[in-house]
């Protein structure tokens, strides 16, 4: 009979109900901040003894200058495609060394024959420059004295043609064929 009390048990025991599976969904890892933003850029200047420029009676000791060279700012740059972050954010471009490669080299050493080329064209060009405003201001120096020459010759008609259009106004003397003054008593 004993055993008849343990049936319900393990009747009890298989009709219990299985428990509940609870889906947390886990938070992704807490992103890299040096990934996310590039940090700010600090140098130290250190600096000797000096003078106060707006106090003459101050004067400063040696100290140590800490100036923000660039601030934080965001990182673009795409990451990788399993969508964790870079652990170490990219090098700027101005401190990284400029990739070298056959076709760089072209590029530049096109780019400076090309500087060269654009120089000797300038230089050309200045000394044809300087020619052509020399050339200018003697042309101008000739224009003026031309108009200085018309305007006296102009000048010179103008009297040429008064002495034409009046010989009949002209009072004639007599031309004498002796040296002998003329006699204002004589007839």
């Amino acid at each position: 009979m004993k055993m008849f009390y343990l049936i319900p048990l393990l009747f009890l025991s298989a009709c219990s109900t299985a428990p509940k599976l609870t889906l947390r969904p886990q938070q992704p890892p807490a992103p890299d901040a040096a990934g996310i933003r590039y940090p700010e850029v600090l140098h130290a200047y250190h600096v000797g003894r000096y003078g106060d420029p707006n106090d003459d009676s101050l004067m400063h000791e040696q100290h140590v200058v800490y100036r923000v060279e660039e601030n934080t700012r965001w990182n673009f740059h795409p990451g990788p495609v399993d969508g964790n972050l870079p652990a170490l954010p990219s090098r700027d471009a101005a401190f990284a060394p400029a990739p070298v490669n056959d076709d760089i080299l072209a590029e530049v050493n096109s780019q400076r024959l090309a500087t060269t080329q654009i120089m000797m064209q300038a230089r050309t060009l200045s000394t044809a420059l300087a020619q052509f405003q020399t050339a200018l201001s003697q042309t101008k120096t000739n224009l003026q004295e031309t108009a200085r020459l018309r305007a006296s010759v102009n000048e010179m008609k103008q009297r040429l043609d008064t002495l034409e259009t009046a010989p009949g106004q002209m009072l004639a003397t007599p031309i004498s064929t002796t040296n002998e003054p003329a006699d204002p008593l004589r007839p």
